[in-house]
């Protein structure tokens, strides 16, 4: 009995993570950012999940997030540097994609 309620909770955090790789923006994927990152786990950058649980309730993460992904940066999620965004990914479609990475705690 036990083992079946082990597969059972295994199979369901499969689905789970399936699914929340499923919910990764088509603006995300037209932009490059699946490049280097998932909504679930680290890739070259960290998981877009990780990103909005670290910055849950701060009030300026929103307007920091949007300079840094406009401009690019590095140190907050180790050496990598993150590239400039803007031009190439519009103001709008960055505040679209950072308010998802904020929607993710």
């Amino acid at each position: 009995m036990k083992s079946i309620i082990a597969s059972m909770a295994v199979a369901g955090l499969m689905f789970a993570g399936s699914a929340m790789a499923a919910d990764m923006p088509e603006l995300a994927k037209k932009s490059g950012c699946t490049a280097c990152h998932a909504i679930d786990k680290k890739v070259v950058g960290p998981a877009w999940a990780d990103v909005g649980k670290k910055y849950a309730g701060d009030a300026k993460a929103e307007a920091m997030l949007l300079e840094k992904v406009a401009k690019g940066g590095k140190g907050t999620w180790g050496t990598m540097a993150m590239p400039a965004n803007s031009p190439k990914v519009s103001d709008a479609d960055i505040k679209t994609l950072v308010q998802f990475v904020l929607s993710l705690k």
